[in-house]
């Protein structure tokens, strides 16, 4: 396929990404694709109510929560990540479509935990980045 056209393009990588998602977010997101409330519950006890507790000899520490983080090699951090991430690009970059490749709208290309933005125009480009730094 040939292309044109100018195309402005912005790499992100969510440094440190799942740490740092809102909660309270996900939980709405969840809430807004279906999940029965069960499973949704489960999540929210696996991820948002965590405490730790420090062992040193026989002797243990209070029970502190942790304020982030993530349960690390659980099979539902990357799908929630990628869910999370879906829906708040989706929302910050409403609007601002009229980049196609292929007949269709395009504005980003993901993997994992990096993004890439795309637009015709550099100062869309900013703006798109700008709103996405917002809603994130």
């Amino acid at each position: 396929m040939k292309i044109d056209e100018e195309l402005c393009v912005c790499f992100i990588d969510w440094q440190k990404a799942f740490d740092r998602v809102n909660w309270t977010k996900l939980m709405q997101i969840l809430k807004g694709t279906g999940i029965d409330w069960r499973e949704s519950r489960l999540i929210s006890n696996l991820y948002m109510a965590q405490s730790v507790k420090v062992r040193l000899k026989r002797e243990e520490t209070r029970s502190v929560k942790t304020g982030r983080g993530v349960r690390q090699g659980c099979c539902l951090s990357p799908i929630l990540f990628n869910l999370y991430s879906e829906c708040l690009a989706k929302e910050a970059l409403e609007g601002f479509g009229d980049l196609k490749i292929g007949g269709q709208i395009i504005h980003t290309v993901k993997y994992a935990d990096d993004l890439v933005l795309l637009a015709k125009k550099e100062k869309m480009l900013q703006d798109m980045t700008d709103k996405l730094i917002e809603i994130c």
